[in-house]
């Protein structure tokens, strides 16, 4: 997996606050609908969360669905689009063969091992011509070039993200998906800090990325520490979103 799961049962209660919150959310819906063709009229947001995104997902003429596993986060999503979210597995979804327009995974396939299963359900419930619309290489985007990447840096590794844009591609051509141009859009509040960094080290929040033992990460440590300004945020993470086209 690409990061440390989390229990969004009970991450639900601070997770817009701890996430960039409402900018971070607009900056994903306003580039997904970049993406999604004019003509379409039905939406579905997988792994929507709290409905932040899936609210601010509005067009005249589309009809924009939630779908999530966890409780918790249903609730209040449920609040935001009423009627609109429903508890579901993204690898199992209630809903017929080509029955929608566009599907949207929104920092999603970083989080789990089994995105070929996603991918392949996506294919089945879009129409020819609908979209698959999800970030890529989240981890890789949160290196934007800072004094804190540069000591970072040497111990990344892609190999086992599961959310590999070239990783995906595969995915999608093995369902009839063909990629699209896509687009990019910022992270807004999820600049790091030196402190902020070290803790999520020490906590295991970089296990599939960092590549280095015990010693290594005590030098990272001990190099972040020495950084000026701890607390200041460096710039935010410019994320990726990747269009894949359903043929027929």
């Amino acid at each position: 997996m690409a990061e440390t799961l989390l229990d969004y049962e009970a991450e639900a209660a601070h997770y817009d606050r701890t996430r960039g919150g409402v900018p971070r959310a607009a900056a994903a819906a306003e580039a997904v609908l970049r993406l999604v063709p004019q003509g379409a009229r039905t939406l579905l947001d997988l792994a929507c969360g709290t409905g932040l995104v899936t609210e601010r997902l509005a067009r005249p003429g589309l009809r924009v669905h939630g779908a999530d596993a966890a409780h918790a986060m249903l609730r209040v999503a449920a609040a935001r689009v009423p009627d609109r979210v429903v508890r579901a597995d993204a690898r199992r979804l209630p809903l017929p063969d080509a029955s929608l327009d566009a599907v949207c995974a929104v920092w999603l396939l970083h989080l789990v091992p089994f995105t070929a299963e996603i991918v392949a359900e996506a294919a089945r419930v879009l129409a020819p011509g609908g979209v698959l619309i999800a970030t890529v290489d989240k981890d890789a985007a949160h290196d934007v070039g800072s004094d804190i990447d540069a000591i970072l840096r040497p111990h990344r590794s892609a190999v086992t993200a599961s959310d590999r844009a070239d990783l995906i591609t595969r995915h999608a051509a093995a369902h009839g998906l063909e990629p699209a141009p896509g687009t990019h859009f910022t992270g807004h509040g999820q600049g790091s800090t030196p402190r902020d960094t070290v803790r999520k080290l020490r906590a295991g929040y970089f296990a599939s990325w960092f590549d280095g033992d015990t010693a290594a990460t005590a030098t990272v440590v001990a190099a972040l520490t020495a950084l000026p300004e701890q607390d200041r945020p460096r710039d935010d993470p410019r994320y990726r979103l990747a269009r894949f086209v359903r043929r027929g």
